[in-house]
């Protein structure tokens, strides 16, 4: 209950202030969702975020949603013939104990046919939901911003 508290007071304050934000659903924990401010005439926008699995079974990222975009994807950034190359994901698997990270040159969400790039500023939020394959789904709202967070580095890992 404290925590909630505690997230629904972080939520209240402005933009500047309040800059992590964190979601649960079943055994997932999404912390801090977050977009990079989208540079004028872009096509597309990236969305990051932390996924911990604290359960003892696997779950799957299986889908991502916005209302602010037409289509969304999951992708991940690979290495091919030392280049760096973004390819889609069907899912995201999500171990029993993992914490994987979405951020730039990793796994990341597309958003594809944008519909409402207001929403895309410095300081805005948007809707997002994803759609897990147990724990089921959940809308976060994603910060937008100038640059990634500090301490935003790729990373999958078992703890």
């Amino acid at each position: 209950m404290l925590n909630r508290l505690i997230l629904l007071a972080a939520l209240l304050l402005p933009v500047g202030f309040a800059q992590a934000h964190q979601y649960t659903v079943g055994d997932i924990e999404i912390a801090h969702p977050w977009s990079q401010e989208l540079p004028p005439n872009a096509p597309t926008v990236a969305a990051y975020f932390v996924l911990h699995n604290g359960g003892s079974t696997a779950d799957k990222l299986l889908s991502v949603d916005s209302p602010i975009a037409g289509k969304a994807e999951l992708h991940e950034h690979v290495k091919q013939d030392d280049l760096m190359k973004m390819q889609p994901v069907p899912t995201v698997d999500i171990a029993p104990g993992a914490t994987v990270t979405f951020a730039p040159m990793a796994y990341h969400v597309m958003l594809l046919e944008l519909k409402d790039r207001s929403l895309l500023s410095d300081g805005k939020r948007f809707p997002m939901t994803l759609h897990f394959e147990n724990a089921g789904d959940v809308t976060v709202d994603v910060a937008v911003q100038k640059k990634a967070p500090d301490g935003d580095k790729p990373h999958q890992h078992a703890q």
